[in-house]
């Protein structure tokens, strides 16, 4: 199917290995602290010196200041800006331009009615996640583990900007997810753990199996 993966929350040498043998276009470092997969910068920099060529190195930053981004682009070699916060369109278009790098914005679907925000979005980003929005009170804006409706995506055909699909996915449930939403891209973080910031390389290769068989 040549469906674009992306492996999210990456904490251990051995993580990027098992991302580039499970054929990852983009690698993800998660840049908060509540969150169980989230790096400081300098292991984020040793991790990120370690991605070859051709696999994009992805920060997932929330509600992050341009102290907090300059710091980390200063450290980390990163490709893309991950905002996974309440970032406005027109912060969005902000860090974009003030930092020259391409911007994923990363939207919580729960109902269609959340589906308005991908129009104001699509016009200041260079990509979108569309997550499954973390029940309230939740400490995490993702990474919970959670899906939503995949039927509300079907046909979705139109939206300019490339996007990617995320939330609940596991190597069990992503074929269905891809055949439902037509998406080309697909993020997996808690869907390939054996516990929680800690990867499991035999389900990064089933879940990499379960969308582009050999």
């Amino acid at each position: 199917m040549d469906i674009a993966i992306k492996f999210c929350g990456l904490t251990r040498p051995q993580d990027i290995d098992a991302a580039v043998a499970a054929d990852a276009r983009y690698v993800g470092f998660v840049f908060f602290p509540k969150s169980p997969r989230n790096v400081t910068l300098d292991q984020a920099r040793v991790l990120a010196l370690s991605v070859p060529p051709g696999v994009a190195k992805v920060a997932l930053t929330v509600d992050a200041d341009d102290a907090a981004l300059t710091a980390l682009l200063d450290t980390v070699p990163i490709d893309i800006l991950q905002l996974h916060g309440h970032e406005s369109p027109a912060r969005v278009a902000e860090v974009r331009a003030r930092f020259g790098l391409p911007v994923m914005k990363a939207l919580g679907i729960a109902d269609a009615d959340d589906l308005a925000q991908i129009d104001l979005y699509q016009d200041v980003a260079d990509q979108l996640l569309i997550d499954a929005k973390p029940p309230k009170g939740a400490d995490l804006p993702g990474g919970n583990g959670l899906a939503f409706d995949w039927r509300l995506l079907a046909g979705r055909k139109y939206w300019t900007r490339p996007w990617m699909l995320a939330g609940g996915l596991t190597p069990d449930n992503v074929g269905e997810a891809v055949r439902l939403t037509g998406v080309r891209q697909v993020d997996v973080s808690s869907g390939v753990e054996g516990a929680p910031g800690v990867k499991d390389a035999g389900r990064m290769v089933d879940f990499a199996a379960a969308l582009n068989p050999v």
